[in-house]
């Protein structure tokens, strides 16, 4: 299973990438597929790259349910 996590960029990098923020850690990124991302905003992160910018209130709601999901422990074992 595939699955794109919301994260904040905290810093834009040079070398188009990014240092996202994703529950406290911190992890860079590509942005080599977007255009016009600033510090601040918040962006879906698959297999290493941001994919899509997502508005900060649906990305906090995202986060919210992956941290009450994580609270049941691991899906299968």
């Amino acid at each position: 299973m595939c699955l794109a996590i919301p994260a904040e960029v905290v810093e834009l990098r040079e070398d188009e990438t990014a240092l996202v923020e994703i529950g406290g850690v911190r992890k860079v990124v590509s942005l080599m597929l977007m255009d016009g991302v600033e510090a601040g905003d918040y962006v879906l992160v698959h297999a290493g790259f941001a994919i899509e910018k997502v508005d900060r209130e649906e990305a906090e709601k995202t986060l919210a349910v992956l941290e009450q999901a994580a609270e049941y422990g691991p899906l299968y074992e």
